[in-house]
């Protein structure tokens, strides 16, 4: 759907100058931009490309010479990534799902529906489940008994809801995630060597058959508003109580959040972070790709944890940890750099070794 520049810039809340009616029906990298699209050269390093495509309108830099740069309208974004945020959320039309109830669905009598929601084909939904006003639910979907799916929710293709499970507003599911599988507790009826080994720290007494017996997941999930879940990532259900992710929290493809795990609000869980069963995560945390938390560890607020990071203690609030295990990020840098130096440091023992050997038989020959 074609949209003006000044409605565009309107919806980001960015000046404009130039045609304020011309129309745009997409954006581009400058370019590769055709004459109906909008280029985006946020940066000045951006300019050249201008002059290789087609677009007759731009997203620039404050204080961008635009009719030196051959345009006839631009928008002006003090701050490129957040203008990003709201041209993207204006140009994305969203998936096309027709309003009201496919005839291929297969819904309980007892499901509520809100109005305004559209729901795809071959989407099941249990007993008891609600869906709220405006939710928009993609193909293949499955809708566990008595979940709660609220307003403006957007449940992309393949995504397996849980029952009991409780989504806020405007959540936001990505394909093939699930919400609501059963938590992985098991305990065994004798002492198991991994309690044993937690008490003595690796040493291990008579090693003995074990027998694994299931711990039934009779909690939930519950995911806050505005709440997003990637691609194929995987939140189980609570033990007794839900599991719950807090407002605004955003989580990335692949990623796994065990049972009873506490998430706070406005974090950023990226591509294949796993969270262990009963970790609790403040506010504002930022777990990079690839991190892990151990069972019942407590993550502070503020904290923000580099890429592969393996935390194994408890994290305080503020802090900046990276490595496995979790340092200071100040530290784990010394000690890499330290790290690289062994090998000359090493050459240097051994020629001194050399050197005092034989200095020590020089002094027993003398002798």
């Amino acid at each position: 759907m074609p949209h003006t520049i000044a409605s565009i810039a309107a919806a980001i809340g960015a000046p404009f100058a130039g045609e304020g009616d011309l129309m745009v029906d997409g954006a581009a990298e400058p370019a590769l931009a055709l004459a109906g699209q909008l280029a985006l050269a946020t940066n000045p390093k951006y300019a050249e490309g201008l002059k290789l495509g087609q677009a007759r309108a731009a997203l620039l830099w404050p204080g961008a010479d635009w009719q030196g740069l051959g345009l006839q309208a631009a928008i002006f974004a003090p701050r490129g990534r957040l203008a990003m945020a709201g041209l993207t959320r204006t140009l994305d039309g969203g998936p096309a799902i027709a309003l009201g109830l496919h005839a291929m669905t297969a819904v309980d009598p007892s499901a509520q529906i809100g109005s305004g929601a559209a729901i795809g084909p071959f989407v099941i939904i249990g007993a008891g489940a609600v869906i709220g006003a405006r939710a928009r639910i993609a193909g293949h979907v499955s809708i566990g008994a008595g979940a709660v799916i609220g307003e403006d929710a957007l449940i992309l293709e393949g995504v397996k809801i849980g029952a009991r499970v409780v989504i806020g507003c405007r959540v936001i599911l990505q394909p093939g995630c699930v919400i609501g599988s059963d938590g992985f507790s098991f305990v065994t009826p004798e002492i198991s060597g991994v309690e044993e080994i937690r008490t003595t720290l690796g040493i291990r007494g008579e090693i003995r058959q074990q027998h694994w017996h299931r711990i039934h997941s009779l909690g939930a999930v519950e995911l806050g508003d505005d709440v997003e879940v990637g691609a194929n990532s995987c939140i189980d259900r609570g033990t007794i109580r839900s599991t719950r992710i807090g407002h605004r929290t955003k989580i990335d493809n692949l990623a796994h959040i065990a049972h009873n795990v506490e998430i706070g609000e406005d974090c950023l869980i990226c591509g294949m972070v796993g969270l262990a069963g009963s970790a609790r995560i403040g506010n504002r945390v930022v777990l990079a790709g690839q991190c892990g938390v151990g069972d019942n560890l407590t993550v502070g607020d503020d904290v923000i944890a580099g890429a592969a990071t393996k935390i194994m203690t408890s994290v305080p609030a503020g802090r900046v940890v990276l490595g496995y295990p979790a340092l200071k990020m100040d530290k784990n840098i010394e000690l890499q750099k330290a790290l690289r130096r062994l090998p000359r440091l090493s050459l240097r023992v051994a020629a001194l070794e050399q050197r005092l050997g034989a200095a020590q038989s020089q002094s027993d020959s003398d002798d």
